[in-house]
């Protein structure tokens, strides 16, 4: 346990991918049920505990992630109990959203910071990915709430499920196209059309910078060597 314990102090944006990744996989299974809501919504309060964990972390300010953090976690229990309160969706993508967003950037700038690469680095590329995707499956949860219909699905009705509109997410911000859900109203359109710009950015600026470093450090090591 010392040993797992001092792996995830080292890698704390690992641990992070991980529960997004946890939480991914678990939904399918207890999220279709009001006790599978609930525990959903705990799994959400312990990744919002980590990601302020990982942002405490880097050089970012805790206090901001604290700020945007804490009432996240309310709301993240309230919506797993109201899960059909537009209201409550609308108020938690207004903390939601510039949380996960906040430690997307607190997450980037951690990889700005020097010209190598570590484990942890490497880790948080994904990480950080996950999370931008997170804060989007909430601004498409509050478009929704505020005008209903604006997505289309193959399940039919004008509601999307939380996990749809995660879904539709990844497949955005990945570029990949790869959804049955889709945007059929103006506002549900704009906000996906920015998620796609920021995917197509994120690939350019950010994992561009990791490669070249990558490339940077093998061929000073191969030069060392000879």
């Amino acid at each position: 346990m010392r040993r797992w314990w001092r792996l995830a102090q080292k890698n704390p944006s690992g641990v992070l991918l991980l529960a997004q990744l946890a939480a991914i996989l678990a939904y399918p299974f207890i999220g279709v049920t009001t006790a599978g809501r609930m525990a959903i919504g705990v799994l959400g309060m312990l990744i919002v505990l980590i990601a302020v964990w990982a942002v405490r972390s880097t050089p970012a300010l805790t206090w901001v992630a604290l700020l945007l953090g804490l009432p996240a976690l309310v709301f993240t229990v309230w919506e797993a109990l109201a899960p059909d309160n537009a209201t409550v969706i609308v108020v938690s993508a207004v903390f939601h959203v510039p949380f996960y967003l906040y430690v997307s950037y607190a997450m980037i700038r951690y990889l700005f910071e020097d010209r190598q690469v570590t484990s942890d680095e490497l880790l948080a590329t994904g990480a950080a990915f996950t999370v931008v995707a997170w804060a989007f499956a909430y601004v498409f949860a509050a478009v929704q709430a505020v005008w209903p219909g604006s997505f289309a699905g193959t399940s039919g009705g004008d509601v999307r499920t939380w996990f749809e509109l995660l879904f539709a997410s990844f497949a955005n911000l990945t570029g990949v196209g790869l959804s049955d859900v889709v945007p059929v109203l103006p506002h549900a359109r704009s906000v996906v059309m920015v998620e796609q710009v920021t995917g197509v950015l994120y690939i350019a600026l950010v994992i561009s910078r990791l490669v070249g470093l990558t490339v940077t450090a093998g061929t000073r090591r191969s030069r060392v060597g000879e």
